[in-house]
């Protein structure tokens, strides 16, 4: 399988997706949600590739680039995803640590309605 194309990164924020595109194709996404309550936090909740294209250091770049987004934003990333929580964990630099009462209210928005994820 040949992998001709730059992978790019497109933020589909109304269908909370992350897209890591590759000629014309997602080949992974994170899945996610803003927080209701300010500072609108970006909720990572599924980080998925797509089989076949596993091993190539896709997750962590779309983590990568969805802190990004936040930072760029201004807003804390709140990585309830446990691919997110563990590259959050070894990147320290780029994924700070988001405050523990925006971690709850995100808890709490995907506890109220987990069927949206």
């Amino acid at each position: 399988m040949s992998h001709s194309g730059a992978i790019e990164f497109k933020d589909d924020r109304k269908a909370g997706r992350l897209l890591a595109v590759e000629d014309g194709e997602a080949v992974g996404l994170i899945a996610y949600f803003v927080t209701e309550a300010a500072p609108h936090a970006l909720v990572a909740v599924h980080t998925v590739v797509e089989p076949g294209h596993e091993g190539r250091g896709i997750a962590g770049d779309l983590v990568k680039t969805f802190y990004g987004i936040a930072a760029g934003a201004g807003v804390p990333v709140v990585p309830l995803c446990p691919y997110a929580a563990s590259w959050a964990a070894r990147h320290p630099e780029h994924a700070p640590a988001a405050p523990a009462e925006v971690v709850a209210a995100a808890k709490a928005q995907l506890d109220a309605s987990p069927d949206l994820w």
